[in-house]
């Protein structure tokens, strides 16, 4: 049986196609950032010429920066909000975007409404949007992860009077608490959600051209992947898909419990995660879109606007570091660039070694600096960065309350082991700074393509969130937005608690084909709280959370 993955970068498509757990073939192709599924396609039918037949490929992950691309350029129609915010904070602070529309109506932290809707003001205000040719529109009400009543009103009330707009409710969007992040959540979803539909549609038609009926997944930005089709509500899922393939062909390659930073070299950017004990390191506070906390779960980085091609530049008689414009001297391109450099200075004979040594000496003869002087002073430019991003990362940890209980829980501070290499560039970059840095490095024949590696071999993730408030009868579901009933309310236990996440999380798993993945499902959170009136328990309330873990799949050992 074949697996195949493979990772869209912001200079080259990456894939690689195993057998029995071995790596068959790889490719490499430059990416066409205005058309992600074209990259896709033309390395996905690079790697067919290695498959014997194609109904032995069993499953086929993809990392894209769909999501992320549309979002940076900001390449997406507008989306409008509808925020019922309640009482507390002014509502200025919870604005995004620039149409955001406050109104009436408030629930409180239980469920239980204490404000009524406005039908005359929720009409005023969709008029308005029409009358914009707004097509996007989100719904987020405060505590709508408890009663997401009002939610579902305004939702029906704008598909009657505006039935051509997409209506997003951010109880079926993102059912947790925060209502700011699930503003954000909500808000990006919207902004994505037609582009990611047309995504899935051009990736399925290449599958049926190709003859190949293999399960196909996309890789989120938490290190597991989603099947494809069960990834058309939740594009911002897929949002830094790409650094957490990087993280994941770190871990991949090695296979341990070390201490490390994985660094991702690629021609545009540089991408770094923390790897402790052969964990990586989640975003605690969920990732950040444009400066704004969201609720999608992904691994904590730091991305560098620093690659192998970042163009070497002189101005003022300073040296600059530019974006990339385009390949390294040494493989064709036309300006200096950081590899070249690398090449001259540590005489590293990566591909036409003369025409780096050529291209650095005619910058260097406009300043009358020394060629190898230019190149040491670029490259002593780059090391700072990556050194102060690391270290601002680990500030950054150290910080985080988690930190403080591995510190007790170890009785020992944390120690980094080792710096893995992957990427385009980091053969010639990582031993430099491992050096400096006073820690091993690793780099592997697949350090290239170790990103397509770790999108091919990472299992699917799902979790389940139950709140369960036995006094008011009802529980809600995270993330399908599901309210319900509880029965024997008065008896009702944790272990009847944990009984029903694991029923919910059953019939996701079913709606994801994920079956038998949640054998493999651990309690990441079992909270139980009595609620007091007057001198006696009038209730009880339960929070329980279930997951099947980012990781491996089974048939993957490591690599051979």
């Amino acid at each position: 049986m074949y697996l195949i993955g493979i990772d869209v970068g912001g200079t080259f498509t990456d894939g690689i196609i195993m057998k029995s757990g071995n790596i068959t073939a790889s490719a490499k192709n430059a990416t066409n950032n205005s058309d992600i599924s074209s990259s896709i396609l033309t390395t996905l039918d690079n790697l067919l010429a290695y498959v014997s037949d194609k109904k032995l490929i069993e499953r086929v992950v993809i990392s894209t920066t769909t999501v992320t691309n549309l979002i940076a350029t900001k390449g997406a129609e507008p989306a409008a909000l509808i925020l019922l915010p309640g009482y507390g904070l002014p509502n200025s602070f919870y604005e995004l975007g620039e149409n955001c529309y406050f109104i009436k109506g408030s629930i409180d932290f239980r469920g239980n409404i204490t404000e009524e809707l406005s039908v005359s003001e929720i009409k005023s205000v969709i008029e308005n949007i029409q009358v914009q040719n707004i097509k996007r529109i989100g719904v987020i009400g405060k505590f709508s992860n408890r009663n997401n009543e009002h939610e579902l009103y305004i939702e029906k009330l704008i598909r009657e009077t505006y039935p051509e707009a997409l209506v997003l409710i951010s109880s079926q969007v993102s059912n947790q608490l925060n209502f700011k992040r699930r503003i954000a959540t909500t808000y990006y979803t919207a902004l994505t959600y037609f582009e990611w539909q047309n995504f899935i549609e051009q990736i399925n038609k290449a599958l049926i051209a190709r003859d190949i009926s293999a399960e196909v997944h996309i890789l989120k930005a938490d290190g597991g992947t989603i099947a494809l089709e069960a990834s058309r509500n939740y594009p911002c899922q897929t949002i830094y898909s790409g650094p957490a393939a990087s993280t994941m062909g770190g871990v991949a390659l090695t296979k341990d419990s070390k201490n490390s930073v994985v660094l991702d070299i690629g021609g545009t950017t540089t991408d770094i995660s923390l790897v402790i004990e052969g964990e990586p390191l989640y975003a605690s506070k969920g990732a950040i879109i444009e400066d704004n906390y969201t609720h999608v779960e992904a691994f904590s980085l730091t991305t560098l606007p620093i690659g192998g091609d970042s163009k070497i530049g002189l101005l003022n008689n300073e040296i600059t570091l530019d974006s990339r414009q385009d390949f390294a001297a040494c493989f064709g391109g036309k300006y200096p660039t950081i590899t070249d450099a690398f090449n001259l200075l540590y005489d590293l004979k990566i591909g036409d070694y003369q025409k780096s040594e050529e291209i650095l000496r005619q910058l260097a003869i406009k300043e009358n600096l020394d060629p190898k002087k230019l190149a040491e002073t670029a490259i002593n430019m780059v090391m700072e960065s990556l050194e102060n991003a690391i270290k601002e990362m680990f500030t950054r940890w150290e910080m985080e309350p988690l930190y403080k209980v591995w510190e007790v829980v170890n009785s020992r501070k944390f120690v980094l082991h080792r710096i893995i290499g992957i990427g385009a560039a980091a053969n010639a970059i990582i031993p430099v700074l491992a050096s400096r840095l006073g820690v091993n490095h690793f780099l592997s024949q697949y350090s290239p393509v170790a990103n397509a590696l770790g999108t091919a071999v990472a299992r699917p993730t799902i979790n389940i969130n139950l709140h369960i408030d036995t006094g008011e009868n009802f529980y809600s579901v995270y993330p399908t937005g599901y309210l319900g009933q509880i029965k024997n309310s008065r008896n009702f236990s944790l272990e009847d608690a944990k009984s029903l996440a694991r029923n919910h999380l059953a019939e996701l798993v079913k709606e994801h084909n994920m079956e038998g993945y949640e054998e493999d499902a651990v309690f990441y959170l079992t909270e139980q709280f009595n609620v007091i009136r007057g001198y006696s328990t009038s209730g009880k309330i339960f929070d329980v959370g279930l997951q099947v873990k980012p990781g491996f799949i089974p048939e993957f050992t490591g690599v051979k």
